[in-house]
């Protein structure tokens, strides 16, 4: 990091810890990079001296209040550096620090990294050791939506593990809803939904809650593969039904309908090519052909016209389709 950055971070007023007279009794420890680096890094000398000081108080063992300003400055300066927040954590054990002071601390770093993972892993052991994820929704609904990265990895993992060890479902379905509205495509907010949806359970009116809330978002976007993902992903894991797109008769229909109308979104085309192959399957060897020509065409258009790029997936498709059923018929002669 560049003198610039360090000044911003550390401010123009920098008085080096060599010239610090409480800090006169510690040897700084440089970094022996070995007798011939092969790429020597240009640190500054305000980034070099802090990390000096920083090996030397880390091999001393100390563990103090200057330690953990000390530590403060290292992570201003490199906010990634895992030693240094363990170092750090180990502190504020010793010290019986006040940890919501650590917690205000971090919502200030998290707010100028949000998308750092030591950062966020340090928040979650000092949320443990107070055992209170109170302030972790507002934290991270901030990360989301007020930085304007509604899909930060980083907080969607931090918010559902808060929410999982500390029972926190309750408003969650309203707040993933909003972010849905503001953007239907967001794929993080769709897995969040699955998230809270599967500790629920996937009860039967909790299912076909969930299908005609999908259905409502693809009747606005029809081009929405987040939107069919969530719905084909339900059905899929639920039991009711047995996991069969067949089995929801609502579903089948939504989806033809909009394939009569004209719409050739390659979203639909998959599930009706994934529905009559389940169809071709399991109806009586006099109907089958009829729904395998449905995929075959589907999987021609596929590789023809709406996804082209994944060409060769579609003609797999209608190849092991015609396998499966030259089986069954050999069976059934059999």
């Amino acid at each position: 990091m560049g003198d610039s950055s360090d000044d911003e971070y550390l401010g123009m007023e920098w008085i080096p810890y060599s010239e610090r007279p409480e800090w006169s009794d510690v040897a700084p420890l440089p970094q022996d990079d070995g007798p011939n680096p092969v790429v020597s890094i240009a640190y500054s000398q305000k980034f070099r001296e802090v990390f000096d000081y920083m090996r030397a108080i880390i091999a001393c063992g100390e563990k103090s209040q200057r330690a953990l300003d000390l530590t403060t400055d290292a992570l201003r300066l490199n906010p990634a550096n895992y030693t240094v927040w363990q170092y750090r954590r180990d502190i504020l054990r010793e010290l019986k620090a006040d940890l919501n002071v650590e917690l205000n601390y971090l919502s200030e770093v998290i707010g100028q990294n949000s998308k750092n993972y030591q950062v966020w892993h340090h928040r979650r052991v000092i949320v443990e050791m107070l055992n209170d994820a109170s302030n972790e929704l507002e934290l991270t609904e901030n990360a989301l939506i007020n930085d304007g990265d509604a899909k930060n990895y980083h907080a969607w993992q931090h918010r559902q593990w808060a929410i999982r060890t500390f029972n926190l479902y309750d408003a969650e379905l309203s707040f993933v809803d909003r972010l849905i509205g503001e953007d239907q495509r967001n794929n993080s907010a769709w897995n969040q939904r699955f998230f809270v949806i599967k500790h629920y359970g996937f009860s039967p009116n909790l299912v076909d809650q969930e299908l005609i809330y999908a259905m409502n978002r693809i009747r606005i976007i029809k081009n929405n593969e987040s939107a069919w993902n969530y719905l084909v992903g339900v059905i899929r894991q639920s039991k009711y039904g047995y996991g069969l797109l067949n089995n929801h008769p609502a579903v089948v229909e939504f989806a033809e309908e909009l394939y009569q109308a004209g719409n050739r979104s390659p979203y639909l085309m998959a599930f009706l090519i994934d529905l009559y192959q389940e169809q071709a399957l399991q109806q009586d060897i006099s109907d089958r052909e009829q729904k395998a020509r449905k995929v075959y065409g589907l999987c021609d258009d596929m590789s023809n016209k709406h996804d082209v790029i994944r060409r060769k997936y579609w003609q797999y498709v209608a190849n092991h389709l015609k396998d499966q059923l030259n089986k069954s018929s050999e069976q059934a002669m059999a």
